[in-house]
């Protein structure tokens, strides 16, 4: 019996909620969501139950800065330099479709995706015009990935309201949504295929035992025939996998700024900072690359060095002249690695990781839980 210390569970909860589920999936973020939506929609019959550590997810799915992108030219072409070219590219065409799949799964407006651009603006000439240069080269390498025509574009500084800054290139195809209805609209389409979600419930040990696995948590023993592990930057805390590491990331938003003129994406430093509007304020977030060391960590919180150069971004920047007052500060856990693409393997023969979205799970997150679905079936 799935008994704990001070267990009280009733004939119901033992019959509903410690059966042998055909699929459970730990984490509840977009993948963990993503992946559970889709093995349901291809498996009807199929019991499928999510365990979530936190009381909301604990990595980055509610924490993001709902950036609804897929690569800006400086990013890429970084890169292009780190990795097998096959490697960024085949990553494009995950993002690009992951987002596609999102936004037909539940609709622009329960996300409020908008179509607003990305915009990569350089500090300093020399890496703009490098970028520039090779915005021809990008573009046709785009349109033959993605079939999307004229994907960069430059835009001249003077007609962004920003400060210090020698060029811009425009992604026409980016934008930006709202990461909490996007998760409650996960949520909401979950329920109406009867997946189950429990959360607080902190696995401690995965057994697979060949015919199923026997999870075994702070709330008492859990079986499923198969598992997925979708933690992202926890995935060490339950398995023995390489090349997955946690990221912290910083954000910050302001209280609302009348006549707030910022409208879009933004982006700089090969992605390191970003920001945006939401809700007439401004989202600012990054800064990981002035401590890697210290950010390689599961724990949630802020650092001054981080948070100081927000400021000083936020109001030199991005804000020049214009009162503002910050309102609120917070971090989330990203799963990083060498490369960029994510990891959907078998661990052992009845589970499934699928990890490392690389910062870039709103996209990246549905084309995962999909390839995760159908890995298993």
């Amino acid at each position: 019996m799935p008994l704990t210390k001070n267990s009280n569970y009733s004939y119901w909860e033992y019959k509903h909620y410690f059966k042998t589920f055909d699929l459970i999936v730990i984490g509840s973020g977009i993948v963990g969501l993503s992946t559970a939506i889709s093995y349901k929609q291809k498996n009807k019959k199929a019991s499928v139950l999510i365990l979530e550590k936190g009381f909301l997810p604990d990595g980055g799915s509610t924490k993001n800065a709902g950036f609804a992108c897929f690569g800006s030219a400086g990013e890429l072409l970084d890169d292009l330099k780190k990795m097998p070219e096959e490697s960024v590219w085949k990553t494009v065409s995950m993002r690009w479709e992951g987002l596609q799949l999102l936004r037909k799964r539940l609709g622009d407006k329960q996300i409020n995706f908008e179509e607003v651009g990305g915009y990569e603006v350089f500090e300093e000439e020399e890496k703009y015009a490098e970028s520039f240069y090779k915005i021809n080269s990008l573009n046709k390498k785009v349109e033959e990935v993605l079939g999307l025509k004229g994907c960069y574009n430059m835009v001249k500084p003077a007609k962004l309201p920003l400060n210090a800054v020698h060029g811009v290139i425009l992604n026409r195809y980016e934008g930006q949504l709202d990461s909490g209805k996007m998760m409650n609209s996960l949520l909401s389409l979950a329920s109406k295929l009867q997946i189950s979600v429990l959360n607080n419930v902190n696995i401690l040990s995965l057994s697979d035992q060949r015919t199923s696995v026997t999870l075994q948590s702070n709330r008492g023993m859990f079986r499923g025939s198969v598992v997925v592990v979708a933690t992202n930057g926890f995935a060490a805390e339950l398995l023995n996998i390489k090349d997955v590491t946690p990221a912290r990331a910083q954000v910050l938003v302001t209280k609302p700024i009348p006549n707030l003129k910022l409208k879009g994406t933004f982006h700089f430093d090969n992605g390191y900072y970003y920001f945006r509007n939401v809700d007439d304020r401004v989202l600012l977030g990054g800064g990981r690359n002035l401590d890697l060391k210290g950010e390689t960590t599961t724990k949630q919180g802020l650092s001054s060095i981080i948070q100081n150069q927000l400021d000083h971004y936020l109001k030199n920047m991005i804000l020049p002249n214009i009162p503002y007052e910050v309102e609120h500060r917070w971090s989330g856990i990203m799963g990083v690695g060498k490369e960029k693409k994510p990891i959907i393997q078998f661990v052992s023969k009845n589970v499934l990781a699928a990890v490392r979205m690389g910062g870039m799970g709103v996209a990246i997150g549905s084309w995962v839980g999909e390839a995760a679905a159908k890995e298993l079936l």
